[in-house]
Order: C-alpha cells, then structure tokens, then sequence
C-alpha cells in the first residue's frame, strides 16, 4: 500500500466494509438530492463481471449510476492491463476528464482494476494525474467502500494495489443484462505465460466455493436468465485449491442437474488441463453450450515453450482429436498471438498448418503486445511491425476461407439461437448465437430479444449464417 498523505496509518486501519458503506451512506444522504456514478468498463469479461458488483457496491452506498459523465459526483474507471492499447485509452481518457475535476473540485475520480495493480502505473497516475483521488488494484469491490470512508474522512490521493485473497460474495451484483449473466468461478492464475501480465496482477488461483456457485447459478435460472458464462483464468483448474476438491467437469454436471431452459458456457480453457471428462462433459450435459474456445496460441512447439504453455501441439491435436472422433462437427475456436519475440518465418508456417488441421469456425488473433514486468519483454525481438502485421492479415485470410466452408455445414439445419437484439447495419435483421457459439442473422423483431428461437439455415458467410424463424 502506499500513499502520499500523512494518515497512513488511519488508511490502514479502515472499519470493515459494511461499517463503512453505512457511514459513507450517512454522509451522502445529507445532499439534497442523490449523488450520481458513472462507472466505465475496459477490457474483458471478468473485468465486465467485476464492474457489475462494483456498480452494486455503489448502489449499496447511496449513489445512482448514470451514462452522462458531465453529471457525475463519481467516476470509476476498471482497466485493463492485457495490450499497451488498452492502456493508452485509459491514460488518454484521464487527460480528458481533467477539467471535470477542475470545474467540480468536489468530484471523486477513482481507478481500478488491472492496470492499476501494476505499481510503475499506480505510481505514474499519483504523479502524474494528481486530481485521481483513488486508485485500487484488482479487487476493488473488496475495498471500494472503504476507501470511499478514507476519501470521507479527508484523505486524497490513496493507492491500495495489494491483491486480497479473500472471496466475498456479492448479493448486490446489477446485472447488464436481463438474460445473460456471467458468474466468475475462480480468480488469480498459476500458470506464468511468459507474454501474460494477469498471475503479478491478479494473484494464484482461487477457487469460489461450489456451493455458493451453485446457489448463485440457481438464482440467475429462477429469474429467467437464459445463458450464464463462468469466467476464470483458467476454468479448467477449478477446484485444485480446495480442500473439499471438485473438478470443473463436475461442477458442470452438477449445475447441469437445475432444471430450467438455460445454457452454459465458460471462459478461458487452458489446453493443458483440457482432460477428456471435459470433452464427454461437454458433449453429454445437456445445458453445457456444444462449443469449446481452446487457445492454442501458436502452432510452434518452440514458441509454445518459449511461452510457457507447457503442452505440445501433438498433445494439443490428439484433444481436438478427441472430441472431433466423438462430435466430426463440433464447434470449436481458439486463441492465436501473432509476432511473438523473434517468431520465425517457419514458426509461423507452423501456426498456419496448425489452423488448416482444426479448422476453426472463428479465432480471436492478436499482435504480440509487449507487457513490463513478464519475461517475455526482456526476450529479443528482430522482427519488425510491417512483418507483424503482414502475417496478421495472412492468418485472418486463411481464417475467413475456413470460416466459408465450415458455416456452410449449417445450411438446411435447424438451430436454436438465444436471440441478442438488431442488427446495426441492417434494420429488421435479428442477430444472437446458437449453441455452437455460430452467429445467426434472421427477420425479426424486438419482442424476440433474450428469448430461444429456432432458425432454419438457408445460407452462410464468413462471418455468420442466415436463416429464418420456424
């Protein structure tokens, strides 16, 4: 923890969290009306995840959030430390709101999350954009309420970037939407990639307990939510770091057991502990959505070892064997990192074959993104940015032409697809997901939106499949 204030000490020795949401309480209920938070997420969906309990924790405490942020009394921006990018829109977004602060002296701006956790950033921010009045790591909503009591008490400029262990539990989380929910099931990671910030950030692994999952999943079907998304580093490490152990497989089976029409889907698979009780899993639960994302990453053993991903890609292959022995049409997409530190002309070669055998119906690719403090920034790197990039749009082409072929399998089928709202570029055109994670576009309307429909296929493209409502 540090702080440049005298009162240190008194940080140090916060009341707990609900002693301090009563008295922060307390201390707005005296305006004359109440106090306005806006609340911007970056990044990914555990970050979305978190945003959810933190606008809960404000919610607790007296403020309403709003989407006008010349409005607000509070501002709280989670960040995001996985690309450079995700980065410079955040310290591009602080340079903005500065003559918020200035005309409104009185305004409480705060920043958590992952990027903050890193000290070199929390220490730029506290030099750098002196007007933040908090600034939290990856665990905000454990001390949010906290340090807003500190801010109270008149202490400004307050850094508290140590990663708490604890779980709480949330019962005040506001959901962003009405029929998808995503449940976190496990926080931190133990695997150390070499190119991946999260372990310094987000700690070891920590696994919530079944039973509050269970009752939380419970919850979310009794309300009418139609597809939860369990978020963890690594899910398929769940339940190694209990005492009472229980792997993923079988808490999906276990939560497969809720009646209810709902589907189940989880992110991210780490292909190392991808075993074949989850693949039968997969394939035999009912309620568990018949897709897997499994990122490879690259298709070289080199690179992989160099990444620390601790599998080979003929483990990697005989996995997708597996399944594909079982289901030949199984939906399966993955993650790839193109120009990772001195990646060869072959190591690449290797990546494009790799992506040839499994035949993806989609992939999330990226640029390597150099992040301080893992030990792949330290690695030499002799390839140059256009090469980067002229490999980046090789292995999107190839995806594209893998993506054709494979929706083409859908034509004639019928699918069921939980329904996600408009178009943007095509008024009337519905769009939502099938259980294979496939997008669907359809003629429609509004009264559809979060419900389950059935669409025959009629045609494809690369980047969905077309249909109609039966």
């Amino acid at each position: 923890m540090k702080i440049d204030s005298e009162n240190l000490k008194k940080l140090e020795n916060l009341p707990d969290p609900e002693t301090c949401i009563r008295e922060v309480r307390n201390w707005l209920a005296d305006r004359s009306e109440p106090p306005k938070a806006y609340l911007h997420v970056f990044g990914c969906q555990l970050n979305v995840a978190e945003g959810e309990k933190l606008a809960g924790i404000l919610q607790s405490i007296g403020y309403v959030m709003t989407d006008a942020i010349q409005n607000a009394d509070l501002i709280l921006y989670h960040t995001c430390a996985v690309r450079e990018n995700a980065e410079d829109r955040v310290f591009g977004t602080l340079g903005s709101i500065k003559k918020l602060k200035q005309d409104n002296p009185e305004l409480i701006l705060c920043v958590t999350g992952c990027m903050t956790a890193q000290a070199h950033i929390a220490d730029k921010i506290s030099e750098s954009y002196r007007y933040v009045d908090i600034v939290l790591g990856t665990s905000p909503a454990n001390r949010l309420a906290q340090m807003l009591y500190a801010y109270m008490q008149g202490i400004r400029h307050a850094q508290d970037i140590t990663v708490q262990t604890e779980i709480p539990e949330y019962p005040g989380i506001v959901r962003n939407s009405r029929y998808k929910a995503s449940v976190p099931i496990m926080y931190g990671c133990n695997n150390f990639c070499t190119y991946c910030i999260v372990p310094y950030v987000r700690g070891r692994e920590r696994s919530r307990k079944p039973g509050d999952i269970l009752t939380e999943v419970r919850e979310l079907i009794q309300s009418g939510y139609k597809e939860i998304m369990f978020l963890g580093q690594n899910v398929n490490s769940y339940g190694k770091d209990l005492k009472n152990q229980i792997t993923f497989p079988e808490l999906l089976r276990e939560i497969d057991k809720i009646p209810g029409e709902y589907w189940i889907r989880f992110m991210s698979s780490h292909p190392k502990d991808a075993t074949p009780e989850l693949m039968d899993c997969l394939l035999e639960c009912e309620h568990v959505a018949k897709h897997l994302h499994l990122p490879v990453q690259s298709g070289s053993d080199e690179i992989l070892k160099r990444m620390n991903r601790n599998y080979t890609i003929e483990k990697y292959l005989s996995q997708v064997d597996y399944i594909r022995q079982k289901d030949p049409e199984f939906s399966l997409t993955t993650d790839l990192i193109v120009g990772f530190p001195d990646e060869s002309r072959e190591d690449f070669e290797a990546t494009l074959e790799l992506v040839r055998k499994v035949r993806y119906d989609n992939m999330y690719s990226f640029i390597y993104s150099k992040r301080a403090g893992t030990k792949a920034a330290s690695m030499p790197d002799g390839i140059s940015d256009s090469e980067k990039s002229a490999r980046m749009q090789e292995l999107l082409a190839l995806q594209r032409e893998i993506s054709i072929t494979n929706h083409k399998r859908f034509i004639g089928k019928i699918l069921t697809v939980l329904c996600d709202g408009e178009s943007r570029k095509h008024p009337g055109i519905m769009t939502g997901r099938s259980s294979e994670n496939i997008l669907v576009e359809f003629p429609g309307d509004s009264d559809l939106i979060g419900q389950f429909v059935r669409i025959r296929i009629t045609d494809s493209r690369s980047s969905c499949v077309t249909g109609n409502l039966i």
